[in-house]
């Protein structure tokens, strides 16, 4: 008993009075309805109720943004409970003492019932009736309207406010804590407004019950007192009615009050100020406004009938007000506060930094993507962007542009672009959570989901569940997350344009790096014997027809062999494309495989050797031929894909520089390559002859 005893003790220690202090008045409460209470604890109640609801105003009325009082709807929800306890246990005193007295139920209900109707029950029924109406009716209806219709606005704007978040986020204009805060603002809000929209129920029910409270004392008083205590029909209405009057009064008044604050907190706009300050700064603050309402009333007292010195003696005062505003605003103007004139024309003239240079490799992301890229909530796109930027650099031979990634708000949700230098030059879809099962060609079934292409290589596919994935993987489908697709896209364009994205300051870099490993190399070479320039264009050229630029070595060896004898990019290119053809070919046909092309009938070999004969580099096809040469080297390629082959066409030297251009238009894929450029020990094999039937 003893350690039962101190447990408690430890408990009840732990525990301080605020958290003990929502059970007591629950418990409290629900005791009234079952517990006969004396007259003056009736008193003691009913005081405190008027007292809380008094409370509830005034801080209602000071309240500067709506979340400061979020818990008002629970709040209404006691203070409801508070009345409808009081009623019963008062509705229990009358019934039982009524036929004592008016005092008989505490002096609380007997001076509402004397003092505010002046004894007269018929005028305290018509007053109860009219704040019943008034409450019902008016108040707590247009509260309740005002918060279902500013629930469904604030979480219709929810997502909205979401993405403005996150958008300053990921701009760096706030900071991960602020960008937490303001969510658990925008979700407080949103739970309030659907809190009070239920909690305006329960004021519309309490003048309800006030109204049927009433009624029931009233028929339940006379035949109680008639009946069961002898006494006269009109004293025992007299005696009851007031008893019932005054405690329907001493309810609807403080609930009449609660329903003003609920109106007041619903209504207001969020501010810095409170409402009386919103009043007063919005209301009052035009004396232009004072003086013709002065005027008017003036007008009024003037007319014979009126009572002309009430209405004079208001149109004075709103008159006096509107000449002492008028005086401080003249005041004001007279005193101006010093401003440096020329802070404005500076602000508004342009300058070299308005000019934003452009990124040269971008990503936008629709916002319901932010979660792959955003570093808090460990975006795995973030971590395979820097994948790729490593892996091409190993493969390519430099290192490629930051990805500037930023959210779009004006792109579909689940939507993406790839920018370069400012122009798209992809997008596609991607749904977080999902993953995409692209179909290689052959697989053993269908599935459900949102059929789409693969955004990087145009296959087929189609978006599943995570649920489906092991079914998808079992049929043959190449299965991968939102953020791989994303990733994949990204590297082949990358790839795709590789070329463009290796400039002048990208080149120098690339130098900077060479010459920590090979200075005296770099140093003969750029720029006593070849300027920048051209070294980015042959480097460059290298990139557009997909040969890396890893060995450098061999590059920059044979730029120095022959850029004495020309500066011309092409043969330049053609020279260094033949030191590295063994990389080009191993690059195309891994090991010391047989290499099986394509190659040109001899025929029509001629006939192109005879069209670039003259030298000129704006070599032209004749109409037919051009047509013939495309169709059937597309045709060739798609064969040669199909057996798993890189598509690649063997020529002469003379001609490879013009088809790789001309063909790589409609046929990118293509490889060309000459003869020269093929090591000796290779093995060739040609599966399809272009131009056989011309």
């Amino acid at each position: 008993m003893a350690a039962s005893s101190l447990g408690l003790q430890g408990f009840l220690g732990r525990m301080n009075a605020t958290q003990l202090a929502a059970p007591v008045l629950i418990l409290m409460i629900l005791a009234m309805m079952v517990l006969p209470l004396p007259a003056f604890a009736l008193d003691v109640f009913f005081t405190f109720n008027i007292a809380i609801s008094v409370l509830v105003l005034l801080v209602a009325v000071n309240t500067q943004k709506t979340l400061e009082f979020s818990v008002f709807p629970t709040v209404l929800l006691v203070t409801t409970l508070l009345r409808l306890s009081l009623n019963v246990a008062s509705t229990r005193v009358v019934m039982l003492e009524g036929h004592n007295g008016p005092d008989a139920a505490g002096k609380v209900i007997e001076a509402f019932g004397h003092f505010l109707v002046g004894g007269n029950f018929a005028v305290g029924i018509m007053v109860f009736l009219i704040l019943v109406v008034i409450n019902f009716v008016v108040i707590t209806k247009g509260a309740g309207r005002v918060a279902e219709v500013s629930a469904r606005f604030t979480l219709d704007a929810m997502p909205g406010k979401q993405m403005a978040i996150d958008a300053d986020l990921n701009a760096g204009l706030i900071g991960e804590d602020e960008a937490r805060k303001r969510r658990t603002e925008i979700s407080r809000e949103a739970e309030f407004f659907g809190s009070m929209d239920g909690a305006s129920k329960f004021v519309r029910g309490d003048a309800v019950a006030g109204i049927i409270i009433m009624l029931l004392n009233v028929i339940g008083g006379l035949i109680v007192g008639v009946l069961q205590h002898n006494m006269e029909l009109a004293q025992a209405a007299k005696n009851y009615t007031l008893l019932t009057i005054g405690d329907g009064l001493v309810a609807q008044i403080p609930g009449l009050i609660i329903s003003i604050a609920a109106g007041m907190v619903v209504t207001r706009v969020s501010d810095d100020r409170d409402i009386g300050q919103q009043v007063m700064g919005q209301m009052f603050r035009s004396a232009k406004v004072l003086g013709v309402t002065a005027a008017i009333v003036g007008f009024l007292g003037l007319i014979p009938g009126m009572p002309n010195l009430v209405f004079l003696l208001l149109a004075s005062s709103l008159g006096w007000f509107a000449w002492t505003m008028s005086q401080a605003e003249k005041r004001v103007v007279a005193t101006p506060v010093p401003v440096a004139p020329a802070a404005v024309p500076e602000a508004l003239e342009a300058s070299w930094n308005d000019v934003a240079a452009l990124d040269v490799l971008g990503l936008e992301v629709g916002y319901r993507l932010i979660p792959l890229v955003d570093k808090s909530q460990d975006g795995e796109l973030l971590r395979r962007i820097r994948g790729i930027r490593k892996k091409f650099a190993q493969e390519v031979g430099f290192l490629v542009s930051p990805v500037h990634i930023r959210d779009n708000l004006e792109l579909k949700p689940n939507a993406y672009r790839i920018l370069l230098k400012g122009v798209e030059v992809g997008q596609g879809e991607a749904y977080a959570g999902q993953y995409l099962a692209i179909n290689p060609g052959r697989v053993a079934g269908t599935l459900n989901g949102t059929t789409t292409k693969d955004p990087a290589f145009g296959l087929p596919a189609t978006w599943i569940d995570a649920g489906q994935r092991d079914q998808a993987q079992a049929y043959g489908y190449t299965v991968v997350d939102a953020s791989t697709v994303v990733a994949t896209h990204l590297n082949h364009l990358i790839l795709t344009h590789a070329g463009e994205l290796l400039g002048r300051q990208e080149v120098q870099q690339l130098l900077d790096h060479l010459a920590k490993e090979m200075p005296k190399l770099v140093e003969d070479l750029v720029p006593k014997i070849l300027p920048l320039g051209i070294l980015q264009k042959v480097l460059h050229a290298m990139l557009e027809e997909g040969v890396h630029i890893r060995d450098m070595r061999t590059i920059m060896e044979t730029l120095a062999d022959h850029a004495t004898r020309t500066q011309n990019a092409d043969e330049l290119s053609t020279q260094v494309r033949m030191a590295l053809g063994r990389a080009i070919v191993q690059q195309l046909f891994p090991g010391n495989s047989e290499m099986q092309v394509m190659s040109l009938d001899p025929t029509l070999e001629r006939l192109l050797s005879q069209a670039v004969s003259g030298g000129s580099e704006n070599t032209s096809f004749e109409p037919g031929l051009a047509d013939t040469l495309v169709r059937e080297t597309a045709a060739a390629a798609e064969r040669q894909e199909g057996l798993g082959l890189p598509a690649v066409l063997l020529v002469p030297a003379s001609l490879r520089l013009l088809l790789s251009r001309f063909l790589r238009r409609t046929i990118p894929q293509l490889k060309v390559l000459s003869h020269n450029e093929v090591p000796e020990n290779r093995i060739i094999k040609v599966t399809s002859i272009i131009g056989g039937r011309t």
